[in-house]
């Protein structure tokens, strides 16, 4: 099983960070941050031609529930995204919320962990325009 749910689309990635933005939105989601690595890297003085986008969503209802059923759930929050072009597509995807309770150990937490996942999954196909 692989650790991401990443799918491609056919938009450029500026219209994919603004569809998976609104995407989000409608699954009560939001980005608290949005790193730009190409502009991030080019700040530090090194050159990356790639455009990769890094965003960290949140449910505050569903991280809160979290946080008082296990404290060190606080590891994997917020949930991480990106958007990237790679071989010229553009890409979608999420680090797998239900692996990540996998390796904390907690049961209590596992269905919220599938809500979680489906709910960025869907998101992530509705980029892709599935």
């Amino acid at each position: 099983m692989q650790f991401h749910y990443t799918r491609t689309t056919g938009k450029s990635v500026p219209e994919a960070i603004a569809a998976l933005e609104g995407a989000l939105a409608k699954r009560k989601f939001s980005a608290l941050w949005h790193l730009d690595m190409q502009a991030k890297l080019k700040e530090k003085g090194q050159e990356f031609d790639g455009q990769f986008h890094v965003f960290e969503v949140c449910n505050a209802g569903h991280a809160k529930a979290a946080l008082t059923t296990n404290i060190e759930v606080g590891y994997f929050l917020p949930c991480k995204m990106v958007v990237f072009a790679k071989d010229g597509k553009t890409h979608v995807g999420l680090l797998r919320p239900e692996l990540l309770m996998d390796l904390l150990g907690e049961p209590r937490l596992q269905d919220l962990a599938t809500q979680v996942e489906t709910d960025l999954s869907a998101a992530v196909d509705e980029v892709a325009g599935e």
